[in-house]
């Protein structure tokens, strides 16, 4: 498995720090908040998107993904929604990310067949421009579609291999969801995994790795004995939670922790 970090995790960071970051820390990728209060967001231009993936490439860092904020199953006009997930896929290929994260954000103003219908008929939609440019749109367990059956019943409609899911290791759980239920619903979608820590369902400050309740020992070990090879990004919602304890001195103990995992995983791809 290969490991990389969001960007959440430290707020308003240069590419070249973030860079920095993760050669120092031993991680393969970075997942870039692409929020306009970031330095990797969908108003850049084209020198400045030429430079984050002359930045990473230079350094042998991969560029995960494009995490963007469109909501695809929210209710309203499509055109808004595609053109956000035309823009983001843009930059995606722009700065050379193979992935572009999205929301469900359902909301309470429809229904839950309503609001799988919307984010289907969207993510369908968008899946042609996103296999052109060597994408894939991801849906995160989140919000609305915490679990990864309710990811599932947006996915399977679709049917395109350029639209997949994100699992977040916390929501399905916080949905009373088990790791042993989500990975079947999630694994034909499966593009990446976002793992954090939490002191408990009732406080979700960012913890270091293994500080706290999720299940991490049992994903990894599922992951791994199903043959899964894929990317585990630490999402760590400093942006959030400003008092939590700053990324850059957990990072190196996180990936430390994510190795140990991975080697204690049965019939683990390491």
């Amino acid at each position: 498995m290969k490991f990389a970090f969001s960007t959440l995790g430290v707020p308003g960071t240069p590419v070249r720090d973030a860079v920095r970051l993760a050669v120092e820390h031993g991680y393969d990728g970075v997942e870039l908040r692409a929020h306009p209060e970031e330095a990797v967001h969908p108003g850049i231009g084209a020198a400045e998107r030429a430079a984050v993936a002359e930045e990473f490439a230079a350094a042998g860092v991969a560029v995960l993904a494009v995490a963007g904020y469109a909501r695809v199953a929210a209710p309203g006009d499509d055109e808004p929604v595609l053109s956000e997930l035309s823009g983001l896929t843009r930059l995606a290929e722009d700065v050379g990310a193979s992935y572009v994260r999205v929301f469900p954000g359902g909301g309470d103003e429809q229904s839950p067949e309503e609001a799988d219908a919307t984010a289907a008929r969207r993510l369908g939609a968008a899946a042609p421009e996103a296999a052109d440019r060597g994408v894939r749109l991801l849906l995160e367990t989140h919000d609305s579609h915490p679990r990864g059956a309710d990811a599932a019943r947006v996915l399977g409609p679709v049917g395109h291999k350029n639209v997949g899911a994100l699992w977040d290791v916390m929501h399905p759980w916080l949905a009373g969801e088990s790791p042993t239920a989500t990975f079947p619903a999630l694994s034909p979608h499966l593009g990446y995994v976002q793992v954090k820590d939490v002191a408990s369902a009732e406080d979700t400050t960012p913890l270091a790795l293994g500080a706290g309740v999720l299940p991490l020992s049992q994903v990894v070990g599922l992951l791994g004995a199903e043959g899964w090879d894929g990317w585990l990004c630490w999402e760590y919602e400093k942006r959030w939670y400003p008092r939590a304890e700053p990324l850059e001195g957990l990072l190196g103990p996180g990936r430390e922790h994510l190795q140990r995992l991975v080697e204690a995983a049965p019939d683990s791809t390491r």
